[in-house]
Parts: C-alpha cells; sequence; structure tokens
C-alpha cells in the first residue's frame, strides 16, 4: 500500500498551553511513510486541527482557545508562512474546522456552535465570520452534555451539505450556507449519551461512521446525499470486552477502498480494525497506539498515524492491504500532539 514518487508534507498540531511547539512540519519519507521534522511555528495559540486546502496551497488552523480564532498559513517554501492575522470566531474553544462553499468553517466546542469565515480568492480568510449557528439541546451525561458541544464540522461528499457532530447533544447536523450563513437542514438524533465526537463518510457516498467518546462505540449509519438524510442503523463496541479504565474514542478514518475502517481509543490507548461489510462494520482487532492519549488517528498512503497527546509523539503504523492490520513502524517527538494533516 506505501506510495512512491514525490516528497509529501506533514502538518502536525499541538497545544502550546501544555508545552506543545505550535504548528509543527515534517517531511514524509517516500514508502516508508515515516516523518522527519524540518521545523515549527508558535504564531497562534494551541492550533489543535489543521485542514489544508483542495489545491493544496493553503493550511488554516483553528486556534483552541477561550476566545476562539481561525489561522490561514501560505505553502510556499519549506515553512507555512502566516497569510495574515488570525480572524476571530465569535465563539469559544474551536476543534476542529472545515472547508465548505467557499468558506472555512469550525466547529466550537466551547460554544456549541458553527462558524463560517469566508475565503477570499486568494485563498486567504476574510476580515470577519459571516455567520454562525448556534447549536441548542443537551444529553444525560451530568458533566458532559449539559449544554451543546460542536466537536467536528465537515463538507460532505458531493460538497452540497456540511455536517457538524455535536457531543453534547447526541446528535449529528446537517447544514447548508444561506449568504455565508451557517443554516439547519436537518438534525439527526443519535442514542442518548452515546457522545458523537468525529464523522468519516465511506468513499461509497452511501454510509458513514460516527465513533462516540462517552460510549466506546461506532455508530453506522445511511448517508442519502440527494436529500441530506442521515439514518443510523447499527451500533458497533470498539473494543473486544469492558473496558479496563478508561475508554473515550477519539479519531475515525475510512481506508481508501473502504474495505477497513480504523478508530483511536484514548485511556486504552489502542487502534481498533473494522471490516466494512455493507450496513455494518465487524471489529477484526485492536493493536496498541505506541503512546498516550492518541487524540486524532490519520492516513496517508498506506500509513496510519496517531496524534498522541499525552505521551508528546506521532506513531505511524503500515496497514496490511488485505486485512487492515496497522503494523507499527517508528514515532517522532512532538509535545502535546493534537492532529496530523498530509499535502
Amino acid at each position: 500500500m506505501a506510495e512512491t514518487g514525490r516528497r509529501h508534507k506533514a502538518f502536525i498540531g499541538s497545544f502550546t498551553a501544555a508545552g506543545g511547539p505550535g504548528l509543527v512540519i515534517a517531511d514524509v519519507r517516500p514508502g516508508t511513510g515515516a516523518l522527519v521534522l524540518t521545523g515549527s511555528l508558535g504564531t497562534v495559540p494551541d492550533p489543535s486541527y489543521l485542514a489544508l486546502s483542495d489545491d493544496g496551497d493553503m493550511l488554516y488552523a483553528v486556534s483552541e482557545t477561550a476566545e476562539g480564532a481561525v489561522a490561514a498559513y501560505r505553502l510556499r517554501g519549506d515553512k507555512p508562512a502566516p497569510a495574515g492575522p488570525p480572524v476571530p470566531v465569535g465563539a469559544s474553544g474551536p476543534t476542529h474546522l472545515g472547508l465548505y462553499g467557499g468558506h472555512v468553517l469550525t466547529a466550537n466546542y466551547g460554544s456549541g456552535s458553527v462558524t463560517a469565515v469566508p475565503l477570499r480568492p486568494d485563498g486567504t480568510l476574510a476580515a470577519a465570520p459571516s455567520g454562525l449557528l448556534q447549536h441548542t439541546g443537551s444529553g444525560p451525561h451530568d458533566r458532559r452534555q449539559r449544554g451543546p458541544h460542536a466537536h467536528q464540522v465537515q463538507s460532505a461528499p458531493g460538497g452540497r451539505w456540511a455536517v457538524s457532530v455535536d457531543l453534547g447533544t447526541d446528535s449529528v447536523r446537517v447544514c447548508t450556507l444561506e449568504g455565508g450563513v451557517p443554516v439547519l437542514h436537518r438534525e439527526i438524533a443519535l442514542r442518548p449519551g452515546s457522545g458523537p465526537r468525529h464523522l468519516a463518510f465511506h468513499p461509497d457516498g452511501e454510509h458513514a461512521y460516527v465513533v462516540n467518546e462517552l460510549t466506546p462505540t461506532v455508530t453506522v449509519c445511511r448517508w442519502d446525499a440527494a436529500t441530506g438524510a442521515l439514518k443510523p442503523l447499527t451500533e458497533v463496541p470498539v473494543l473486544p470486552g469492558a473496558p479496563a479504565g478508561d475508554a473515550y474514542p477519539s479519531g475515525i478514518v475510512v481506508s481508501p477502498d473502504g474495505r477497513h475502517v480504523w478508530t483511536a481509543t484514548r485511556g486504552e490507548d489502542v487502534l481498533s480494525v473494522f471490516a466494512a461489510e455493507g450496513d455494518g462494520l465487524r471489529l477484526t482487532a485492536t493493536v496498541p497506539c505506541g503512546g498516550h492519549w492518541p487524540r486524532a488517528l490519520a492516513q496517508h498512503a498506506g500509513f496510519l498515524y496517531a496524534a498522541n497527546e499525552r505521551s508528546g509523539d506521532v506513531t505511524w503504523f503500515e496497514a496490511d492491504e488485505r486485512t487492515g492490520l496497522p503494523r507499527y513502524d517508528g514515532s517522532v517527538r512532538v509535545p502535546a500532539a493534537s492532529c496530523v494533516v498530509f499535502g
């Protein structure tokens, strides 16, 4: 599954408030997937999640602070260059961002909302947001679900809809943009107390998988791109038995061929391997993540990468093409690592 050819770069987010260096840059060794750190920028506090433009010329980062902001970087040369000042998102604790309809959308965990910031023709950010969608509701978990907590937002396949996942309200919202303002199309309820965190689409465009943080499970859903409807079908544990202690799933990715799904679980510190089988998932294995507290999971050219927040490293694994089983290959030191993206 390893890709050879042109050299790629990895961009790693980290929590500066916990000793991280900010935005970290690495070369990706062709064929081996190994990361070689080449530099860092500490220009934005707590750039915990990153996203690349479709053309690969721009990188965007949230600033997961009480004030909340989004920043843009131009990717020319060996080091990203800040492309204007960070733009406040008018909400607290943005944890995720995605590109949709000529805007950057941020999922604001602290405020329980989604903010839209327009993109200029050159890919830089407008000076202010164009709109905000406030989530409402709560869940049965007394400490974590007293109000909405938007944890992820992304464009759905085809680009017609955006979806936001809310841990606090046990729901996924399907949205559109009207005049630059995020507008709710429909809200899909998941099991109360599940605490949905992130969603990943299957390449068939007809299925989606929601990893749940408050219960170590994945909810398998059917997706209708024409109507923007998400239908929960079944819920599958990410562990083969009861957790030995803390177990908080975080990241989820689907293989490009759609045969395998992987999740990361903090506390248990494992990667789980699933076989995608029509409207279901079958857990086939779990392997150690190689660190502690895997906050995010990513894939690139046949390799899986775990950003291990508390052990302060990024580990990588070659994924067996037939079984999906990850084999540990190496790691690099990145204090308070939070995510990895590739360009």
